[in-house]
């Protein structure tokens, strides 16, 4: 009796937790929404994640010969579809080449340069950390929550940052304090660092 009732739970949780589905996402989709239709019919059934994902470009057979980057910040796309021979950003494991053809690569950034070469033309920002997605079809996403052009950075106002900010972790007695004046002490020393080269 035990062994026949184990047997038939079995093949129910089987068929019931089951991950093989044949349907198109969008039969999926569709099925969802007649379902939702069927037991809140006075709310717009919500959107799936398929819904938001669109296609990837297909990867070309060749290596382009330039690197297309979009180079976002919270408040703006500072670049969108910009051609660019190479960037080089500053990955938490080092300083990280990209060029048209690299490998698919998903990367954090830490503070410090981030460079965009056209030709014989390299602009240099400032980032403060953020990440760097690098696609196989060369599409490089970077996404950072501030970047500031490198030539207008002020060194004064950068050794006063690291001054007030050192003065500041010397005298931390919360933790958050500590935690809050070691990241103004660590950005204010890779901008110095930037600046200097």
């Amino acid at each position: 009796m035990l062994a026949r009732a184990s047997r038939l739970a079995g093949a129910a949780a089987s068929r019931w937790f089951s991950t093989v589905y044949t349907a198109a996402p969008a039969e999926a989709e569709e099925m969802f929404n007649e379902a939702w239709m069927k037991v809140v019919p006075n709310f717009d059934p919500p959107k799936i994640p398929l819904s938001f994902i669109q296609p990837s470009p297909p990867i070309p057979t060749s290596i382009p010969s330039k690197l297309t980057l979009n180079f976002h910040l919270p408040y703006s796309s500072h670049l969108s579809n910009k051609q660019v021979d190479m960037v080089i950003v500053p990955a938490i494991t080092g300083q990280m080449g990209v060029f048209p053809g690299h490998a698919a690569t998903m990367t954090e950034l830490k503070p410090g340069i981030l460079s965009l070469q056209e030709g014989n033309e390299i602009t240099k920002y400032f980032v403060c950390g953020g990440f760097a997605f690098i696609h196989p079809n060369s599409v490089a996403d970077i996404i950072t929550v501030e970047a500031v052009p490198l030539d207008i950075i002020d060194p004064n106002m950068v050794q006063k940052g690291l001054a007030e900010f050192s003065q500041k972790l010397n005298s931390a007695t919360t933790d958050y304090e500590k935690i809050e004046a070691q990241i103004g002490v660590d950005v204010h020393n890779a901008l110095q660092s930037a600046l200097k080269g």
